[in-house]
């Protein structure tokens, strides 16, 4: 892995582990999970690949804040009564 993709990577999982402190579930294990995500794909070398799974994990930590705002959005909306 070169210094530019190795440093992309190591960057994308910082952002992740900081993303999943928040996690909603704790029993979903967030950092255990993304740990093992990050060494299932050490050993790539294609580019392609590569680049593959730098796009999945940024889908994945997209999906992860839209998760995070959704769940912001209904705690405020069980907080206040309904407005007639």
């Amino acid at each position: 892995m070169s210094s530019p993709t190795r440093l992309r990577a190591i960057r994308l999982y910082k952002e992740l582990h900081r993303i999943g402190r928040d996690y909603p579930d704790p029993a979903y294990n967030f950092h255990a999970k993304l740990r093992g995500a990050f060494e299932k794909n050490r050993h790539l070398t294609d580019a392609a690949e590569i680049e593959q799974a730098f796009a999945l994990g940024e889908y994945i930590k997209k999906e992860t804040l839209a998760l995070y705002s959704l769940s912001k959005y209904r705690h405020l909306r069980r907080s206040y009564p309904p407005v007639e």
